[in-house]
């Protein structure tokens, strides 16, 4: 069994469609901005495929879609009931063997309980019901509350995560506990924590799809801060040492790149959390959150030295901050051959 890191090549990107019955609604038309730009981004290279919570929500969005010029026979539909749209987090991890998939659906519980989560608890059974997914495919149940946003993988069996956040999630366990917990189900050899690293307004408890992210198996890229009067310079200073010290099974240090820092986004009186490292990785391209900031433009430089065989398209985003997530966030791929179509 093989947990595929998120460069491998894949069959389609999930998400769900914002609507008026989501925390969305009082910004719905600005963020639904958002969710077209990216559904045009990721059709250019694969399919889509978009949960809606009834079928005007579908019709809605395909009239959305088609007239920004979406290719529609790269979209695709699954009805279904969600409690809110970051599928990072409610959406299947997925490893492959010789055999086919298997959709590993951890318990889901809000983000520890901050949030009703009961329908997105369901998501990925309801959605293997309706035969999205080939037949090839099982359905892992597994009783331990873990977030997709919450862990990285090299695909080469190291995973990379923030203490914080899992021992928030299970207080009662030690670390190495929960390394083995993750080592069994997730099927990798070995598991690095940061202890260090924090954005303002996320509601995670710092996972670790905010802070650093594997662009290979020997490059680490970070959400760095350089201004030393910013709340957040010495914590993501420390995350920054701490990275460096990371060996790779090899015994060597990681490459590891520094994403510039954009300027505070305050939204009444709440600063928001706006992380270069939240960006997607899809087939010939990374996906990167835009924020209508100067240092868009220098994010991207690193991500293509970065991923330098991928184009580097930006994402506006400052939409989706308001409700304390960016574009990584909303996303789950999906592993070559793993779509129904």
């Amino acid at each position: 069994m093989h947990f595929p890191a998120e460069w491998t090549q894949q069959s389609a990107i999930l998400i769900a469609w914002p609507h008026a019955g989501t925390d969305w609604a009082a910004r719905l038309h600005q963020v639904e901005s958002t969710y077209i730009a990216l559904a045009r981004a990721v059709t250019r290279f694969e399919h889509l495929l978009i949960c809606v919570a009834d079928k005007a929500l579908g019709a809605h969005v395909s009239a959305l879609l088609d007239d920004a010029k979406v290719p529609m026979n790269r979209v695709h539909f699954a009805q279904i009931s969600y409690d809110d749209t970051w599928l990072r987090d409610s959406g299947p991890i997925t490893l492959r063997s010789p055999q086919g998939f298997a959709l590993l659906d951890f318990r889901f519980t809000g983000w520890g309980g901050k949030y009703q989560s009961s329908s997105d608890d369901a998501l990925v059974g309801e959605l293997l019901s309706l035969g999205v997914f080939q037949s090839e495919s099982t359905h892992q149940r597994i009783d331990f509350a873990l977030e997709g946003g919450g862990i990285e993988t090299d695909g080469q069996g190291t995973l990379l995560s923030t203490w914080h956040c899992l021992h928030e999630r299970h207080p009662d366990l030690s670390r190495e506990e929960v390394s083995a917990l993750l080592q069994r189900h997730l099927h990798q050899d070995r598991v690095l924590w940061l202890d260090h690293g924090y954005l303002e307004g996320d509601d995670t408890d710092a996972h670790i799809d905010t802070l650093a992210r594997f662009a290979s198996p020997t490059r680490i890229v970070y959400q760095g801060c350089d201004d030393p009067l910013d709340s957040h310079f010495t914590p993501l200073q420390a995350m920054a040492y701490e990275l460096r010290a990371l060996r790779r099974t090899d015994g060597q240090p990681y490459e590891c790149l520094a994403l510039p820092w954009p300027k505070p986004i305050i939204d009444d009186d709440r600063r928001l959390a706006a992380s270069y490292a939240n960006f997607l990785i899809i087939n010939g391209a990374v996906l990167m959150p835009g924020y209508d900031d100067p240092a868009d433009a220098a994010a991207a430089v690193v991500l293509a030295s970065a991923f330098p065989d991928r184009e580097i398209i930006i994402v506006p985003c400052r939409p989706l901050i308001w409700q304390n997530g960016s574009l990584h966030c909303i996303t789950m791929q999906l592993p070559e051959g793993l779509l129904n179509v």
